[in-house]
């Protein structure tokens, strides 16, 4: 059987794949899992959890369930109510409680949510940690009774007003008896909060801080979170940007983990260009640990080449901003990130956070003195093309000798001037080809080629 967990927590149609039952058994099982942070140890004192959704109203009913599960299993839960995703992976650390839980599809349709677990400290789980909640799932156990079974508690404005005071401190940080400085102050943005988590997160952090905001998308109904808005449908923000005469815009997901940007030309300036431009940040404030970004094998290859001549490194991972995260620990690396808008910047955070990265990007430009598209031409991405072919074993993508060999083919015509990259999908029956090169022409020539060899070799 498939795992359960996807690349990013438990997704799917809500109230058909991601039921109640199933919200009220992943707490349940979350808290066996997870609730033992000591070791074996006998707690001492009341065992917490945080919870946090976005704006779908389906996160109304699944939040009820997934608390129910928690408190059931003898945990206090403290319900932040509509927060950021890494607003729940920051509280988790300073409130310091046993674990905290997002419920939210990230950029996904309305009609899908997702149920995702960060441990003690506000880390995404591990695989073997899911693997283990997944082991448990819906089996019984000898439950707490009595004075055993825990509370459940809102807290969601003050949750809230502590996530923004520590996104503004990040950029702003306030010396005692001083008022709050304002290192964005002249600079105009357009915000586009896709309708989700960030609505009011985003608009009040960026204003504290000096800028001058135009808000889009920012009027949640519970049914609008990312329709025709945010970073997966720019086209609102790229023309409010030209028509308000702004200097940038930033464009969030529905729970907030990503940005992306736009320039005063109304052009994206994607993940990757921001990840240049913050790294590069770091690397001249001597903050960029061992002069290196981590990035996923999605990364454009512009990206690596412009920062090799900047005297930075990269290390590649897969596909998945824990992924990515992992890496970062492992090799105590200070920011790394996606193509996508995912931007891990360790410094202020344990996961990607789309207006801590909207806020150290505005940030850069007024400390340069450059406008975000000058800063964004420094890391110009190669022609990129990018196919899915469907209906194939993406099992056998790797193994497969024909595949390998026009793999091999294409990667040597293309030299160092180009790469190729071929990509079992985590969630589809699909294969991702992907192709860049020094012209748009030769990307899409050499990703059609191999898409045929996929869509032939691979047919189910």
């Amino acid at each position: 059987m498939p795992r359960m967990f996807g690349t990013d927590g438990v997704r799917g149609l809500a109230n058909k794949k991601l039921t109640a039952q199933l919200a009220l058994d992943l707490g349940d099982a979350a808290v066996r899992v997870l609730g033992d942070s000591h070791g074996g140890a006998p707690h001492e004192g009341r065992r917490r959890a945080l919870i946090g959704r976005d704006t779908r109203v389906s996160g109304d009913f699944l939040a009820a369930a997934l608390s129910a599960g928690m408190s059931a299993g003898g945990f206090d839960v403290i319900d932040a109510g509509i927060i950021p995703t890494p607003g729940v992976a920051y509280l988790t650390s300073v409130l310091n409680v046993e674990m905290g839980a997002v419920i939210s599809a990230s950029h996904n349709p309305m009609p899908d949510n997702g149920i995702k677990f960060f441990a003690r400290g506000g880390f995404k789980l591990p695989d073997t940690k899911e693997d283990e909640i997944e082991a448990v799932l819906g089996q019984d156990w000898e439950r707490p009774t009595g004075a055993g079974v825990g509370r459940i508690s809102s807290d969601m404005t003050t949750a809230t007003n502590r996530y923004i005071d520590h996104l503004v401190s990040a950029i702003a940080p306030i010396e005692p008896g001083k008022a709050q400085p304002k290192p964005l102050q002249g600079l105009k943005i357009v915000a586009d909060c896709a309708n989700g988590a960030t609505s009011v997160v985003a608009p009040a952090a960026l204003r504290r801080a000096g800028a001058e905001v135009v808000v889009i998308n920012a009027s949640p109904d519970g049914y609008n979170i990312n329709r025709n808005a945010g970073s997966t449908h720019p086209e609102q923000l790229q023309a409010m940007v030209k028509a308000s005469d702004a200097v940038l815009g930033v464009a969030f997901d529905g729970d907030a983990d990503r940005c992306l940007a736009v320039d005063e030309d109304g052009t994206m300036v994607n993940g990757d260009q921001i990840m240049g431009i913050l790294a590069r940040a770091k690397h001249r404030a001597g903050k960029l640990n061992h002069d290196t970004l981590v990035v996923t094998v999605m990364s454009n290859l512009g990206l690596k080449l412009a920062l090799k001549d900047m005297g930075i490194d990269t290390v590649q991972t897969n596909v998945g901003d824990r992924y990515v995260l992992e890496e970062m620990l492992r090799g105590d690396y200070s920011i790394g990130g996606e193509q996508s808008g995912h931007v891990i910047n360790r410094e202020f955070a344990t996961t990607g956070d789309g207006t801590l990265t909207a806020l150290t990007l505005c940030n850069e430009v007024v400390s340069s003195g450059k406008s975000l598209k000058s800063l964004a031409a420094d890391f110009p991405q190669l022609p990129q093309q990018l196919v899915n072919v469907p209906h194939v074993d993406k099992q056998a993508v790797s193994t497969n000798a024909i595949v390998q060999a026009a793999v091999a083919r294409e990667s040597k015509l293309l030299g160092d001037s180009g790469r190729v990259l071929l990509r079992a999908s985590g969630t589809e029956p699909l294969v991702r080809v992907m192709a860049e090169a020094e012209t748009q022409r030769q990307a899409n020539e050499v990703c059609a080629r191999l898409a045929a060899v996929v869509a032939e070799e691979l047919a189910l």
